[in-house]
């Protein structure tokens, strides 16, 4: 297919993946919107080429169930993430998505549960995706809402019945390899009335001297007394531009938490979501951000209460270095309606030299007078005193900085499944 995003590009793209008219449709209204929307006036600069982005490449024409079936090269980047072993060893199933399309999917539950690519679920479940798509994340949002709505590919369908809890968690993998590739995917989960899902986001990509962009969608729906945990590490090399747009819809006693890790790429600009629509709904979000040399990580929460009796809490941690720049930028609001609800915000910010950058932009808001909102925030150096002390124990300077580290992003580590908490411990190090 063509590179240059066009009207004619998107006909064709809808045509190949067999769509009905009304996605057709959908993709064509996006586009025009994305056309006449600007970048976001907050935040980095984005300086994107959009005719240099390849907005589609497929490298198998249908998603297996066995690794054997897969492209050998492919294989081995998936065996060499680590993501084949996890899969046997940790996971209820798993979506693995290789440049614009998942190119394999295995459920390995026996739980009567829908967990297919999003192509897929369009086509075997065509009402129940009419139904929830869409209708939390606006097209025409922002641009990038727009441009994931016109050239959208791949991602992960997920609905978990009434009552079901799945024991294992459920998990998808996004690899770019490709120079200047685009990758769009939309994710849709629906987790009903009491039942309950642990899914687990891992992204890479190989480093290139052009840049790739990555602006996926993602739309969840935690149902009455339901409770959904999302934990994300995104390794995405230094030429990426991560740009996504999370939210979830949260009904009454129902629980949603976002545990989020930023390490790589270029520019992020990421707001994961809680919408508190029911009453003694509740929402959490917990996060690190690590930016180095060239990394501009602009990221944080945004808490949304609706319901009476709604909780919701915010840990924002941010680490800075070699000129690397790690903002926190937020969104608290307690509406009228809202009453009696709880909201917490504690952002801290550690900077391991002189040229690093760290910021704060919150947004806090209590409609009611029943209501609180606290709000903490901390910026400091790596202290002199805790080096010195780790040192005189027989430690090296990057040794006793690595411990420090490690233990600042405590919170968040133990809030990880296992297996991502020695991933994310690897990264660090690296």
């Amino acid at each position: 297919m063509e590179k240059k995003l066009t009207k004619e590009f998107i006909i064709n793209l809808s045509k190949k993946k067999q769509e009905p008219k009304w996605m057709l449709d959908f993709r064509l209204k996006s586009f025009e919107a994305f056309e006449k929307l600007d970048n976001p006036k907050f935040g980095p600069t984005l300086e994107i080429n959009f005719d240099e982005i390849l907005y589609y490449k497929s490298t198998q024409d249908t998603v297996k169930e066995n690794w054997e079936d897969v492209n050998e090269q492919t294989r081995q980047v998936f065996c060499n993430l680590g993501v084949i072993d996890a899969e046997n060893k940790y996971l209820g199933g798993v979506t693995n998505q290789y440049e614009s399309e998942v190119i394999y999917h295995k459920q390995n539950t026996e739980q009567e549960i829908i967990f297919l690519s999003t192509d897929e679920a369009l086509k075997q479940y065509p009402e129940l995706f009419q139904k929830y798509f869409n209708t939390l994340v606006n097209y025409k949002e922002n641009k990038y809402t727009a441009l994931n709505g016109a050239v959208w590919s791949g991602g992960s369908f997920i609905y978990i019945p009434p009552h079901t809890k799945l024991d294992r968690p459920l998990q998808s993998y996004f690899r770019i390899d490709t120079e200047s590739l685009g990758q769009f995917e939309r994710t849709i989960i629906i987790v009903g009335e009491g039942a309950e899902l642990s899914y687990i986001e891992g992204c890479t990509a190989r480093s290139y001297s052009k840049n790739s962009l990555h602006a996926g969608v993602v739309e969840i729906f935690v149902e009455k007394n339901a409770k959904c945990r999302y934990s994300t590490i995104q390794n995405w090399s230094t030429d990426v531009y991560n740009l996504v747009t999370k939210r979830a819809l949260v009904e009454e006693n129902g629980k949603m938490e976002w545990v989020d890790g930023n390490i790589g790429s270029k520019i992020t600009m990421k707001y994961p979501s809680c919408i508190l629509k029911g009453d003694y709904a509740t929402g959490n979000s917990i996060s690190i951000a690590y930016a180095k040399k060239g990394q501009y990580l602009d990221a944080g929460a945004k808490m949304i209460h609706l319901g009476a009796h709604t909780k919701s809490n915010i840990i924002s941690k941010s680490i800075a270095e070699e000129g690397g720049i790690a903002n926190y930028r937020g969104t608290t609001k307690i509406g009228k309606s809202a009453i009696h609800s709880v909201a917490s915000v504690k952002c801290d910010t550690i900077l391991l030299d002189s040229s690093a950058k760290s910021d704060t932009y919150p947004t806090n808001i209590v409609e009611n007078d029943s209501s609180i909102l606290e709000h903490e925030a901390t910026i400091s150096k790596v202290s002199a005193e805790k080096l010195f002390y780790l040192q005189s124990k027989g430690l090296s300077e990057e040794q006793s900085k690595e411990l420090l580290i490690m233990g600042f992003i405590d919170d968040f580590k133990k809030e990880l499944p296992m297996e991502y908490a020695v991933e994310l411990n690897r990264l660090l190090k690296e």
